[in-house]
């Protein structure tokens, strides 16, 4: 941001900026599912309010007219992205986020309910859900069931009254009910499941991977159409440790390694090169101590907010793992 202008509160706008920051992105980031989207619809909204505070003063509510500004370029955003998503080549998974207790805790503070509510929220799982609604059913269920805000403060956000927000919110609600993903609650135990997950794959070890999977698991790719790719869901427990199997076997035949991390609320794994160099990223959903399901994504273009990245087809040898 520029220099900074005070309103008429004394507050200035790098201060609004740290402030309601961390909030901007997490509503930008739901309503994307991509990081470096996030990002642009956010600077944008900030320069505009600094714009607005030199030349108006302060709003009465800097965060009401972010939330508006950012939600209204999410949903123009959305509304345009749609023909890109229909024509993507195979599978389009959320850009990985890399999360913690600090980026899990939001508006939520310290309640650990809350702080659940928002980890669920973040998951691949149901951001993928979330691509079923309307950009609107979208804005109003995340600001009034995820952020907390109220239908009247939703509707001055969407420009809609509250009682259409209230049906908004319901119609999404209809939509996602049924389907929402459930996951192992945050603890030792599927810490521990993961360990041993990541583990397996990173030694290759088949046996070891049919004892943690579950039954219906399925795998899904995202590599943006470059090889090696999974175009298509992976299903089934005996499949799915072929696959992750032999993909451990050329990760360890390439020198690459397994740097556990949490990947949008869930346990997950950066897939390094032998220099250090980021590959891939591996996430796995844990429900009833079982993986239900592994998603990989080595599309450079939702992988280059992480870091440098390897050179992927020069590090596999043109080799490929494949279900069988």
């Amino acid at each position: 941001m520029t220099a900074a202008h005070q309103g008429p509160g004394g507050r200035d706008t790098g201060a609004v900026y740290q402030e309601l920051r961390p909030l901007m992105f997490s509503i930008a980031y739901r309503m994307l599912g991509s990081v470096t989207e996030a990002e642009d619809v956010m600077q944008e909204a900030f320069l505009r309010y600094h714009r607005a505070v030199a030349s108006q003063g302060e709003p009465d509510s800097p965060k009401a007219y972010l939330s508006a500004i950012v939600t209204r370029l999410c949903i123009d955003q959305l509304q345009s992205a749609r023909a890109r998503r229909e024509s993507y080549v195979g599978e389009w998974l959320p850009e990985p986020l890399l999360t913690g207790p600090v980026t899990l805790a939001g508006p939520a503070g310290p309640d650990p309910a809350a702080a659940a509510e928002q980890a669920d929220s973040l998951s691949m799982a149901f951001l993928l859900l979330l691509e079923r609604l309307s950009p609107l059913e979208r804005a109003v269920f995340l600001l009034h069931d995820v952020f907390s805000y109220g239908y009247e403060e939703a509707g001055e956000v969407v420009g809609r009254s509250a009682a259409a927000c209230r049906q908004l919110a319901h119609r999404a609600r209809e939509h996602l009910e049924a389907e929402r993903p459930r996951f192992d609650v945050a603890g030792r135990d599927r810490d521990e499941l993961a360990d041993r997950f990541f583990a397996a794959v990173g030694d290759g070890d088949m046996e070891g991977l049919l004892a943690l999977l579950a039954t219906d698991v399925e795998v899904h790719g995202d590599s943006g159409g470059v090889p090696p790719s999974w175009p298509r869901p992976i299903v089934g427990r005996e499949h799915v440790a072929r696959l992750l199997g032999a993909l451990g076997n050329q990760m360890r035949h390439a020198g690459t390694s397994l740097e556990k991390v949490e990947i949008n609320g869930q346990p997950g794994a950066l897939v390094r090169s032998p220099d250090g160099l980021l590959a891939g990223v591996l996430s796995i959903d844990v429900s009833g101590g079982e993986v239900r399901t592994v998603r990989s994504v080595i599309s450079r273009e939702k992988l280059r907010h992480l870091g440098p990245l390897a050179d992927l087809s020069q590090l596999l040898g043109g080799r490929r793992a494949q279900p069988r």
